[in-house]
């Protein structure tokens, strides 16, 4: 469903991104580890043409994303193009994104309606549906103002969730959080992976990776390091950085 293939990435003379290659199977969740800029993100911003790459490619259900191919040379999709392929990438942001203006529910069904998918009546009505799903089905006419950081996610998920995505992304969904709301946003994670939906998880919650990941990713300097079943990297890692990262989060 994901295919990353050999992406470089720089910001200026910096290299960001160096080669990384990950391959995540429909109903699959992987989860991506590492320490602060190693390339995490931006790796996940790619996915979806938020970051362009330099170099390599990025294909979502055998599509090729944000450029089109010609021969045997590459042309970046227009915006409507791009934005259009990621109507079918979900991604949920660190510190929620929500609309403040908007009401819960709104914030949920707008896009549906702005890309004409749903009529308003049908969206938010589905809106509802995903705040039931989400354990917020009694905050629908709230604003996020009013909701805790945990709630503020969760509504974020719902979002994600309203274009029917092939892919849901999660850049750290639990950082910006009080450690007792964590709890509830992994809920949902858990959820979402049991109802096979595919995933990318970066993320420092270990044991979350432990219980629901297929597949461990841990990058460093913006390479793979090591990726493999959670028993394999977690309890048993071969490489010494992925040792020495583990031993100062577990």
């Amino acid at each position: 469903m994901i295919e990353i293939r050999d992406v470089h990435k720089s910001f200026g003379p910096h290299p960001v991104l160096r080669g990384v290659s990950l391959r995540v199977a429909a109903g699959e969740v992987a989860v991506v580890l590492g320490p602060s800029g190693s390339g995490k993100s931006t790796l996940l911003r790619s996915v979806n043409h938020l970051e362009k790459v330099d170099r390599g490619q990025i294909r979502v259900d055998g599509e090729l994303i944000g450029y089109r191919r010609r021969g045997d040379k590459l042309y970046e999709l227009k915006e409507r193009d791009v934005l259009k392929q990621r109507s079918a990438i979900g991604f949920v942001f660190q510190n929620f994104n929500l609309f403040p203006h908007l009401t819960v529910v709104d914030n949920i069904a707008e896009a549906p309606i702005a890309t004409g998918r749903l009529t308003r009546d049908r969206a938010r009505a589905k809106a509802l549906q995903l705040l039931d799903r989400v354990g917020l089905a009694d905050r629908a006419d709230a604003y996020p103002r009013q909701l805790s950081g945990g709630q503020q996610q969760r509504v974020a998920i719902a979002r994600a969730l309203a274009l029917d995505p092939k892919v849901v992304l999660f850049d750290e969904p639990t950082s910006a959080l009080d450690p007792e709301l964590v709890g509830e946003v992994l809920d949902v994670l858990r959820d979402l992976a049991r109802s096979g939906t595919t995933m990318i998880v970066v993320t420092h919650e270990i044991g979350f990776a432990r219980e629901v990941a297929d597949t461990v990713v841990f990058i460093d300097d913006g390479q793979v390091v090591e990726q493999g079943p959670p028993a394999q990297v977690l309890d048993n890692p071969t490489h010494e950085r992925t040792r020495s990262f583990l031993s100062k989060v577990l």
